[in-house]
């Protein structure tokens, strides 16, 4: 699928197949901020990237998240996140203007998706943010941890 450099587009970065993700939030909200919802199970890994830097914003309207890396991954892109407080969500998204990390509002999601759809530069400031979950720090920490558990 190509996509169209004037789209409305938000991601759903998961496969819709897994109910614990919560495809139909995800479709309630494009189809209320009139955007078309791209899917996350039905994308080739190397055009992960290209769609994360396409969307105006990425969903997260999970039930639960082990970790959540599809959403640190789309703010390192600076790209917008709105999820449910699940996984890193919380940490990762607080504080951060034009991203959310709260239960599931399908008007407050598609009022904010609406808001990045429509602004010229779709854009937050969240590289910095998903710096603190690098593989590089990640490692440093459990490398941390290890040391003090054996020094004890």
């Amino acid at each position: 699928m190509d996509l169209d450099p004037d789209g409305r587009y938000l991601l759903f970065p998961a496969a819709s197949f897994r109910p614990e993700k919560r495809h139909d939030r995800a479709r309630e909200v494009a189809r209320l901020a009139g955007a078309e919802l791209l899917t996350g199970g039905a994308i080739e890994p190397e055009r992960m990237p290209d769609w994360v830097n396409a969307v105006s914003a990425v969903l997260v309207p999970s039930e639960n998240e082990g970790f959540g890396l599809a959403a640190v991954e789309a703010l390192a892109c600076d790209v917008p996140v709105l999820s449910t407080p699940v996984g890193v969500a919380p940490a990762l998204l607080g504080g951060i203007e034009g991203c959310l990390a709260e239960p599931f509002d399908a008007q407050r999601w598609a009022q904010l998706a609406r808001d990045h759809l429509d602004a010229p530069d779709t854009r937050v400031a969240g590289r910095r943010r998903a710096a603190w979950f690098s593989a590089e720090l990640m490692a440093e920490r459990v490398l941390v941890a290890y040391r003090a558990v054996l020094g004890s």
